[in-house]
C-alpha cells in the first residue's frame, strides 16, 4: 500500500505504561489494514508514562504510519482519545485499547461497516451473536461488564455500549466536539450519546485478556461511570433528571428527618425534636442537591445558596400545609382520608421546592446550554470535514 494515498482511516490508541504491547499491537494492526488496502494511520496518545513508549513509537515509525502525542499535564482515557481525534486526518475514526484485548484483524470490519452512509457508529460487541469474552474472564467481571451495560440502557439500546472497540466519522466528531464532557473511560457512550447517533451497529468480536501489564480499571473508575451516567442524563433528559435526582434526594430526607426526630425526642421536647429534625433534614436536602442535581452551580457562593434553598424550603412547607388543609376542610372524603390530603400536599410543597431550586441553583444545567443533539446531516459533515481539512493545512505550512 502506498503511503502517497491520502489517509483514510486515523486510528486513536490511547495508553498510559503499554509499551510491551505496542510492537505487537501496531504490527497485527498495520498487516491487517495493508491487508485490506485501506491507507491509514496510528495516533498513540500516551500519558506520560516514562515506560519506554516514545523510543518505542519512534522505532515503529520507521515501518508504520505512526504518530506519538505525550501528554505532559492532562491524564484520563476520555480526554486521550479527544486529544487523539484532534490531530486526526482520516476520514473515519476508529479507537481500541493498546493492550490487545481488542483483536487488530477485526479493525476493517468497523471501519467498512461505517461505509454504509446510514450508519452513525460501529461498535465491536462481545455480547452480540459471534462475539465473545475470554474464557478465563472471571465472573465478577462479567458481572461488572453487565451491570455497567445495563446502567446505559437508558442512553442506548446497544448490547456492548461500554466497548473500547469503536469506528465513528471524523465528521461527526468535529460537529460534536463543543458538547464533550466526558469523565472516566466511557467515551465511546459519550461519543453516542452526545452525537446524537440514532444508528449504530455492532460487529461481533473475540475480546481477549491484556497480553501485558496490569488493567486500568479501578473502584475509582466505576465512580467515575456513575458521575458519567449522570452527566450524560443531565445532558439528554434535562429537567427530567434533575427531577428524578431531587425526587431521590428528597427520599433521603425523609429518612434522615425521621431518624433524627426519634433521636433527638430522647434530648429535647417535642417541638424542638421537631424542628431540629426538620432543619437537619434539610440542610442533608441541600448539600446533596448541591453536590450531585444542581452540580454546576457549585462554583456559586454557598451561603447564598443555603440561604436561598432555605426560603425556598419554607415556601414549600406553606404550600404543603395549605393544599393539606384546604383538602381536609373542603372535601368530606380527603378529611376522612387525612393521610392522603397529606400526601397530595407534600407532592404540591415537593413540586414548589423543585422549581425553586432552579432559582437558587440558577447556574444552566447542561442540557439547557448545550446544542441539540440531533444527527448531524451528510451536508454538514462535508463542510466540517473541508473546515477541518483547511485547518490541518493551515497547521501544516
Amino acid at each position: 500500500m502506498s503511503r502517497s494515498k491520502p489517509i483514510e482511516v486515523s486510528i486513536i490508541v490511547p495508553t498510559y505504561c503499554e509499551a510491551e504491547n505496542l510492537p505487537t499491537l501496531i504490527t497485527r494492526l498495520g498487516a491487517a489494514m495493508i491487508k485490506a488496502d485501506t491507507p491509514f494511520e496510528v495516533i498513540v496518545v500516551d500519558d506520560n508514562s516514562n515506560d519506554g513508549t516514545e523510543q518505542v513509537c519512534q522505532e515503529l515509525a520507521a515501518d508504520h504510519p505512526v504518530k506519538l502525542i505525550v501528554r505532559k499535564k492532562e491524564r484520563g482515557l476520555s480526554s486521550a482519545v479527544i486529544a487523539g481525534m484532534r490531530q486526526a486526518q482520516g476520514e473515519k475514526l476508529l479507537v481500541m485499547d493498546a493492550d490487545l484485548s481488542h483483536p487488530p484483524e477485526q479493525a476493517p470490519d468497523l471501519i467498512n461497516a461505517l461505509n454504509d452512509p446510514g450508519v452513525d457508529m460501529v461498535i465491536g460487541s462481545r455480547y452480540i451473536d459471534g462475539g465473545s469474552t475470554s474464557e478465563d474472564w472471571g465472573v465478577l467481571r462479567w458481572i461488572n461488564s453487565k451491570v455497567a451495560t445495563l446502567l446505559a440502557w437508558p442512553f442506548t439500546k446497544a448490547k456492548d455500549p461500554m466497548a473500547g472497540f469503536f469506528a465513528l466519522r471524523r465528521a461527526d466528531f468535529v460537529a460534536s466536539e463543543s458538547r464533550l464532557d466526558p469523565i472516566g473511560y466511557k467515551i465511546g457512550l459519550e461519543l453516542l450519546v452526545k452525537c446524537g447517533f440514532s444508528n449504530v451497529i455492532e460487529v461481533p468480536i473475540s475480546f481477549a485478556n491484556r497480553l501485558k501489564g496490569e488493567s486500568k480499571l479501578t473502584l475509582r473508575e466505576q465512580v467515575n461511570y456513575l458521575w458519567h451516567l449522570k452527566r450524560l442524563a443531565d445532558f439528554r433528559y434535562g429537567k427530567l433528571s434533575k427531577l428524578v435526582q431531587f425526587s431521590a434526594v428528597g427520599a433521603s430526607g425523609m429518612v434522615i428527618d425521621v431518624a433524627c426526630f426519634a433521636l433527638l425526642l430522647a434530648l429535647a421536647p417535642e417541638t424542638i425534636a421537631r424542628a431540629a429534625a426538620i432543619w437537619i433534614a434539610m440542610t442533608w436536602n441541600f448539600a446533596l442537591n448541591r453536590e450531585f442535581t444542581f452540580s454546576q452551580s457549585r462554583s456559586n457562593p454557598l451561603w447564598r445558596q443555603y440561604a436561598g434553598f432555605c426560603s425556598g424550603c419554607l415556601v414549600g412547607a406553606v404550600v404543603t400545609w395549605s393544599v393539606s388543609l384546604f383538602l381536609l376542610t373542603q372535601d368530606p372524603w380527603f378529611a376522612s382520608h387525612a393521610a392522603v390530603a397529606a400526601t397530595v400536599g407534600a407532592v404540591f410543597g415537593a413540586g414548589t421546592n423543585f422549581m425553586a431550586c432552579f432559582f437558587v441553583f440558577r447556574e444552566k444545567p447542561i442540557a439547557e446550554t448545550s446544542t441539540s443533539a440531533a444527527p448531524v446531516s451528510r451536508s454538514v459533515r462535508a463542510k466540517t470535514v473541508a473546515d477541518a481539512e483547511a485547518r490541518v493545512t493551515r497547521k501544516a505550512a
